[in-house]
């Protein structure tokens, strides 16, 4: 049997190429990483347990900051009366192509339509306004952990494209516009955080064109990141709703004068798209490539013996494992029906960050050789500094995978004016591609036609002056500068 064959005849390895052909290559790494399955019913998915690990990790960590800025969990109806959704007409026109309805319900015809919320807005709000009354009640804070179905008509892309997928989504009321925005950019930096400190990928923060705003809201921000194949990913958004749900659902709170006061609202939401972004960016041809904050398992022990060394090796491995667990999450491979080269294959596929080989030199020498999984590098640390060795190696692994993201970042962002230099600067390099913009959707809807990209992102600030005096398209005077790119 070879290094690369798991007994049953099927190669362990990735057989596409990342950068010929990366739709391929990446539904082989979902699957073979044993990330997720292909569901029987089309644009669905099966999340297996080392998936979902990863989401939970990435719930942990947000889930915790969410609380401590005073967020309380609750949970919503999935289904949502056809007249709740219709009292925010925003909502109805913006998700009705998405909408799955449910009619009947075993043999009855129902009264009323239901919709399987596409987001919960309409079924969230009518209850917020019933449990704000006073100034005192605000502002309210909530957050759902959920699945939302949008019935795309896409193919479907593991985690980036499914018509099912698993998010959170934070719903809040303000007593005014400064709260509601102060709200609004927080959320938007927590996930700025989480793709920044956890998941080693770099993100640029902007706001929508008014076109592609949430259905409803005033303003909607967004942290976008890019992939190795040039494209981008709306990787989370938090949206200023200002009062146009509040109107339409009634939250009015008594303010200190005794005036009856309409409140600003606020919703938040990033998705399992997060895990798309976090194996397109980092991992390779070998397979999966994880964060050390992330990874199910952090380090992986490789004991290397022969008969007459085994029980030594075994022994050392052993004990490094329970000094390590205290501090990591460590897994020692102790398969005697495995060689070492299946084992390094196998677990260098599985994304884990650090892997360390034990053998009779480091027992007789009193070592540790640790191998990190982006680069192969190798380094030798003393038994006794074991602890502290795989701290600073892990370390090294998320600043190698942030830095590498990094320079990919910086390097596929380009100025370029003129339509003719736009469309051929992103069909060559693909990336963002920065330019003067009239704010008429006609112009990205000229480039969209072309090539498929659009406009995904405007500075933050509305006062920014534009990146050239007018528009890359049309040649009329700017009014902000636009990011172009093609997009998950």
């Amino acid at each position: 049997m070879s290094d690369t064959d798991d007994g049953g005849g099927q190669e362990l390895g990735i057989t596409e190429s990342k950068a010929h052909k990366p739709g391929e290559w990446y539904a082989e790494v979902v699957q073979k990483a044993e990330l997720a399955d292909y569901a029987p019913m089309g644009g669905f998915i099966v999340t297996r347990p080392r998936g979902y690990a990863i989401w939970e990790r990435i719930k942990d960590h947000l889930d915790g900051w969410f609380k401590s800025s005073g967020v309380q969990n609750s949970y919503f109806p999935m289904f949502i009366p056809e007249s709740y959704l219709e009292r925010e007409k925003d909502i109805v026109e913006g998700f009705d192509p998405e909408v799955a309805w449910v009619s009947e319900a075993g043999h009855e015809e129902l009264e009323e339509r239901l919709a399987v919320r596409p987001t919960s807005e309409s079924i969230i709000t009518p209850f917020i306004a019933r449990w704000v009354r006073s100034h005192r009640d605000l502002p309210m804070r909530l957050n759902q952990w959920c699945s939302v179905v949008r019935w795309e008509a896409t193919d479907t892309k593991p985690f980036f494209r499914t018509k099912e997928f698993l998010w959170q989504e934070g719903h809040t009321a303000h007593a005014d516009e400064d709260g509601a925005w102060t709200e609004t950019m927080a959320r938007l930096g927590q996930y700025e955080r989480l793709y920044e400190e956890v998941m080693a990928i770099p993100g640029l923060t902007g706001r929508k064109p008014e076109h592609d705003k949430f259905p409803g809201a005033h303003t909607t921000t967004t942290i976008e990141a890019l992939m190795p194949d040039g494209k981008s990913v709306q990787a989370g958004t938090s949206h200023y709703l200002g009062t146009s749900f509040a109107e339409a659902f009634d939250i009015t709170y008594a303010d200190v004068d005794e005036a009856e006061r309409t409140a600003h609202t606020t919703s938040w939401g990033l998705s399992w798209r997060a895990m798309g972004a976090l194996i397109m960016t980092h991992s390779d041809d070998q397979g999966l490539v994880l964060p050390p904050a992330l990874a199910p398992e952090q380090v992986v022990i490789v004991p290397i013996w022969q008969e007459d060394t085994e029980d030594e090796v075994l022994e050392y491995s052993a004990d490094l494992a329970a000094d390590l667990d205290d501090e990591f999450r460590v897994h020692l491979d102790d398969r005697d029906e495995r060689n070492p080269g299946f084992k390094y294959n196998e677990w260098e596929l599985k994304g884990v960050p650090l892997r360390i080989e034990i053998g009779p030199n480091e027992v007789a020498d009193g070592e540790v050789t640790m191998v990190h999984r982006p680069d192969g590098e190798s380094e030798v640390a003393d038994r006794d500094a074991a602890v502290d060795a795989v701290g600073e190696a892990l370390d090294t692994v998320y600043a190698k995978l942030y830095a590498a993201a990094e320079a990919t970042l910086e390097e596929n962002i380009r100025e370029a004016h003129g339509r003719d230099e736009i469309l051929g600067t992103l069909g060559q390099h693909g990336g963002y591609v920065r330019t003067g913009w009239c704010g008429d959707e006609g112009c990205e809807t000229e480039i969209k036609d072309q090539i498929a990209a659009e406009i995904v992102m405007l500075p933050l600030d509305r006062d920014e002056a534009p990146v050239h005096d007018t528009c890359g398209v049309c040649g009329e005077p700017a009014a902000d500068t636009a990011y172009f790119a093609k997009n998950y």
